[in-house]
């Protein structure tokens, strides 16, 4: 790779571990489902600059599927996840556990089968999984990292429907993409955190609160996809897929430095064993499949 390219690489890393920080920040204004619905809304507004009338680069099925699966629910579980005690930090590292749920899809829906290398890096990294559990205090922090589970689940099933999508412009997708979760997200919102709270978060906002909403939109989804797709349509998946190693080393440091995040002796443990698998595993995933923003 240029060395120029090389350091996009690094700076999406940056800005998607970053991204977790400002996750937690927003948090602080909007309860998690609006903050998600305020996001795609802001992530979509480019379509009104530069138009409608190329319509989405991929079928209409694969536009839905990828939004509803990518977009509303790995989103509201990882929000939702944060917000009700999962460290923003850890957060960053366990989500990449959607790399072996990507593999297990792949496995299952397009038979392309782990090879004993993915097991392995599977195994060691569930293993550190297991052990950040066994650190957290049952309640509200445990219930956190089950849905940060759960969203990196949804994140490996998106990654499949991005492969059978095969988009040529990966940009001009997500822009699609970010029209389809505002309105069940929205309708989520209302049932869930009431209309009072929503009105609240609106009518108090802050401009903390906004700058989060506003980096999360325009540098982790746009940005963040718009230089991903570059790099990845300039090189070969198996050479860009592991810069994505380095988001979770910027999310858990960007939280220690800012929030204050704790790691435990145990967390740490855990941490590097997640790492470890994640770094087996890196340059094994299925060819074409690509991550996803943060």
């Amino acid at each position: 790779m240029r060395p120029a390219h090389i350091a996009l690489a690094v700076l999406v890393a940056a800005v998607w571990g970053f991204n977790f920080v400002a996750i937690k920040v927003g948090l602080r204004d909007f309860p998690p489902l609006l903050f998600c619905v305020l996001r795609f809304v802001l992530a979509a507004t480019p379509l009104l600059v530069l138009g409608v009338r190329r319509g989405p680069p991929v079928a209409w099925r694969h536009v839905l599927t990828i939004g509803l699966v990518l977009g509303a629910l790995q989103f509201a579980l990882l929000f939702t996840g944060i917000n009700v005690g999962m460290p923003p930090g850890l957060s960053s590292l366990v989500l990449q556990s959607q790399a072996f749920f990507t593999a297990l899809f792949a496995a299952l829906t397009l038979g392309d089968r782990p090879a004993p290398r993915q097991l392995l890096g599977m195994a060691v990294a569930f293993g550190g999984i297991g052990v950040i559990a066994w650190s957290m205090p049952a309640g509200n922090s445990l219930l956190g990292l089950g849905l940060c589970i759960a969203a990196a689940a949804a994140w490996g099933a998106g990654n499949i429907a991005m492969k059978r999508a095969a988009a040529p412009d990966l940009f001009r997708l997500m822009l699609w993409v970010s029209l389809v979760p505002p309105l069940p997200l929205l309708a989520l919102s209302l049932g869930v955190e009431g209309p009072a709270q929503i009105a609240h978060a609106l009518t108090e906002l802050t401009w903390l609160g906004f700058a989060a909403l506003a980096y999360i939109a325009a540098g982790a989804t746009l940005f963040g996809f718009a230089s991903w797709g570059f790099l990845l349509r300039h090189y070969p998946a198996s050479l860009v897929a592991p810069f994505s190693l380095l988001v979770p080393i910027f999310g858990m440091s960007s939280s220690a430095l800012l929030l204050g995040e704790d790691f435990s002796p145990v967390k740490i443990v855990g941490a590097v064993l997640v790492f470890a698998g994640l770094s087996i595993t890196a340059l094994r995933l299925p060819r074409g499949l690509v991550p996803a923003a943060h």
